[in-house]
């Protein structure tokens, strides 16, 4: 599933493609994807709108429409936005696409048709009914370590945990884990300050460094540990034996011993 940097380069790509272009045409293919609107009703809410920002907290990404209502696109497991102007480039899964009045399509591709695709009159009340935590780049120190307290969770668990921290999946909480040198599966509670600290700073520079790169897996770090999936299996295995167990019901991947486990 897509992570808080992946999504952040999908709502990069909205900024610079089609903020401030009329909306001229709707067209709703499949609208299973589409959970509080008829297709009908998304055509005709959003032609001749426009797109005047974006909003992203998390996992969740939010076009901003010229009438104060806003989009949510929620990528779920397989949703993408494709670009394209020539209809031979259509992507193959196209729920619906928008055309502006540039002549640019925006094509929602879902195979699996896991999104959530809503329209909304008030996306901050939205937040608030869904209890969406704050975003893993905006929460405040002070505000991380009080989340630990008295925890008798995991602290991958609390990672995940979108309504505590919002954009973490299981990928990037591994390798947060790996980079603090804490095992995954450690009660978050036991940790002290110097701990979670750790796990902030890590936390940040990783998602930072993940979203400046575009979330383009080839040119992340060489010594992250996403690379052991690839070719530096060699410098991980110096550090110790890489073990694979599930935690907070997810395939977890750690090195023994390298990462100390506190419970």
């Amino acid at each position: 599933m897509p992570e808080l940097p992946e999504v952040n380069t999908v709502r990069k790509g909205f900024d610079q493609a089609v903020l401030d272009l009329k909306i001229i045409e709707v067209e709703v293919y499949d609208d299973k994807i589409l959970r509080n609107a008829s297709g009908v009703e998304f055509e005709s809410t959003l032609t001749g709108q426009t797109f005047t920002g974006s909003y992203r907290q998390g996992k969740y990404f939010f076009g901003d429409l010229d009438d104060g209502s806003a989009v949510l696109f929620h990528l779920g497991m397989t949703g993408d936005i494709i670009y394209y102007h020539d209809d031979a480039d259509r992507p193959p899964h196209e729920r619906f696409s928008i055309k502006f009045s540039s002549g640019l399509k925006l094509g929602y591709d879902d195979p699996r048709k896991f999104s959530d695709i809503r329209i909304l009159e008030n996306r901050q009340a939205y937040l608030e009914q869904i209890g969406l935590g704050p975003d893993a780049l905006e929460i405040d120190a002070k505000s991380f370590r009080e989340i630990f307290d008295g925890r008798k969770t995991t602290i991958k668990a609390l990672l995940m945990n979108q309504k505590l921290i919002a954009g973490i999946g299981n990928l990037y909480a591994d390798e947060i884990c790996f980079q603090a040198r804490l095992h995954p599966g450690s009660r978050a509670g036991a940790l002290s300050d110097r701990h979670t600290d750790s796990l902030y700073l890590k936390m940040r520079e990783i998602l930072q460094t993940a979203c400046d790169r575009d979330a383009y897996y080839k040119v992340y770090p060489d010594d992250w540990f996403w690379k052991w999936r690839t070719d530096k299996i060699e410098f991980l295995e110096e550090k110790g034996r890489i073990c694979k167990s599930k935690i907070a019901g997810r395939t977890t991947y750690y090195i023994e011993d390298y990462q100390k486990l506190i419970v």
